[in-house]
């Protein structure tokens, strides 16, 4: 039987074989391109399906949990039109007053209308007020001119009182922010060493930090949004120092730039920076508490001092009296 298979492989036979061979080879290759399917495509439009599932079923829960809450607040109609017959933008300052709006916290088309028409009404109401007080109400016994100057005063008052409230509601704001900030710089430390992207970062520590500062919270959840969509992610981070104004977190924010641009490691950045930050908070504290001595005179001279001279004299003059 060897010796038949060895005196049937000829020259001719072996040609044969390789040239089949070849030739299915040939088809193997061609064929293949196009029955295999790449794993990764496939597992790639599944999330994006699943992902696509899972923002229509919040967009319902949202919609049937809660339907007078959107979003973006669309403006009332009258106080749309008051404000564009006006035009009140252009005295008020449009671009510093959107600023200071953000910075309070409220954002859209709503809140920026709204403020423009209650620093319309506010004077005018001050100073009505004002005139049916002096003039009607009290029987103020001064000139006219004395009364039309407290009026004018009352309209300027009014002027001032939404800028007042809202630095304010700034200021508050900050406050909630700056005490919170450092906790948040450690926390995005941990989860970028641990091997996350510094989106993937900034969604967790939102959800952490949360009940520690809603408003920090807010911050970094539309600086990850911002850092998803925007073509330029260093415009995320200049966004979000407009919107704190505040120095810690504008240096930070200019730290990551640099990281985006020259590639340095974020976690020495962000290692270097949440210890500045807490000093800085530490030496705020120390600076509010050497305050207080030169704060607390004035109460213990009113207060404190003349309750102490009568606890201590009060009953020698009680035995003199009773000697007399």
């Amino acid at each position: 039987m060897l010796d038949f298979l060895i005196s049937a492989l000829n020259v001719q036979t072996l040609t044969m074989l390789l040239a089949a061979v070849a030739a299915a080879a040939t088809v193997l290759t061609l064929a293949m391109p196009l029955v295999y399917v790449n794993p990764l495509d496939k597992r790639m439009r599944a999330v994006a399906l699943e992902r696509e599932k899972i923002r229509q079923r919040e967009r319902e829960r949202m919609s049937q949990e809660n339907q007078k809450v959107k979003l973006r607040q669309t403006p009332k109609q009258y106080v749309q039109t008051i404000v564009d017959q006006f035009n009140l933008g252009k005295w008020v300052g449009q671009e510093e007053a959107r600023l200071k709006l953000i910075q309070a916290g409220y954002r859209g088309q709503a809140p920026y209308v709204t403020y423009l028409f209650v620093r319309m009404v506010t004077p005018v109401a001050c100073f009505l007020f004002a005139v049916l007080y002096l003039f009607v109400i009290l029987k103020f016994d001064q000139p006219a001119t004395i009364k039309l100057g407290i009026c004018i005063a009352a309209a300027y008052v009014g002027m001032q009182l939404p800028l007042v409230l809202l630095k304010n509601k700034i200021q508050r704001r900050q406050l909630s922010i700056k005490r919170a900030f450092p906790d948040t710089l450690d926390l995005l430390l941990i989860c970028v060493e641990s091997g996350m992207s510094i989106e993937a970062a900034f969604r967790k520590v939102s959800d952490e930090v949360g009940t520690q500062s809603v408003a920090l919270a807010e911050e970094l959840t539309l600086t990850t949004a911002e850092l998803s969509y925007l073509p330029d992610r260093r415009q995320a981070y200049e966004n979000l120092a407009k919107r704190t104004d505040l120095d810690g977190v504008k240096s930070v924010c200019m730290a990551l730039q640099q990281a985006e641009r020259y590639g340095t490691p974020l976690a020495t950045m962000l290692r270097v920076m949440a210890q500045e930050n807490r000093d800085m908070r530490m030496s705020e504290a120390e600076k509010k508490a050497a305050g207080l001595p030169p704060k607390l005179t004035v109460p213990m001279i009113l207060f404190f001092l003349p309750v102490l001279f009568v606890v201590i004299l009060g009953p020698a003059a009680i035995k003199v009296m009773a000697l007399q």
